[in-house]
């Protein structure tokens, strides 16, 4: 897993701060059959696969099961996810099925531990980073690298750092300033009731 020292700063000042506040833990996920991004207080990670949809049944379910096994253990204890949402497709194949089972699968991992669950749009995701909901990946990685310091070897990785980055924010404690029209991005996430986010 690779660590930045944004994270030892985030640390410091929660233990530091002179007035009590809440200690939540966020994770970020960018739920994917070939690469997930998880994004933790530890640092982030990629959960790399390979597979295809001509895979008998049987190997494409062990592989996500792979994968969900994967990202719970990255995730751990955890107040909130915030998980990139589905896109659309309009012509559902192999590995359409098998993505979207892949989500559900792990979201409802996650709220089965009574982790909180936040749907982030990709253009959500986008905008919050560059300030633009059309930004390709690799604009929405040289934004995370240059906003947080952090050394992050995948787009995959980026975007589950802006995810993670999204919910501390909307949890009033975001771990960089950002421009007000990135931060209007929080208005299009399927935020879950605060009362479910229960800070340890």
């Amino acid at each position: 897993m690779s660590t930045s020292t944004l994270f030892d700063t985030e640390l410091l000042s929660t233990v530091e701060s002179a007035a009590p506040r809440p200690r939540y833990r966020v994770a970020g996920l960018d739920i994917s059959l070939t690469g997930t991004g998880v994004a933790t207080l530890g640092g982030t990670t990629r959960i790399p696969t390979k597979g295809s949809r001509a895979d008998p049944l049987l190997e494409r379910n062990t592989r996500l099961k792979h994968i969900t096994t994967r990202v719970l253990e990255e995730v751990g204890t955890v107040n909130l996810a915030c998980v990139e949402g589905p896109v659309s497709y309009t012509t559902p194949g192999g590995s359409t099925w098998d993505r979207g089972g892949l989500w559900w699968r792990i979201v409802a991992a996650l709220l089965e531990r009574d982790i909180a669950v936040a749907v982030v749009p990709p253009t959500s995701r986008a905008k919050y980073a560059t300030g633009s909901g059309t930004s390709r990946k690799t604009a929405v990685l040289e934004a995370a690298q240059r906003r947080y310091g952090a050394i992050l070897e995948t787009d995959d990785e980026a975007d589950a750092l802006i995810l993670r980055a999204m919910g501390m924010d909307w949890l009033g404690l975001p771990l960089a300033e950002v421009p007000d029209g990135h931060r209007a991005a929080l208005a299009g996430v399927q935020w879950p009731d605060r009362e479910a986010v229960t800070a340890r």
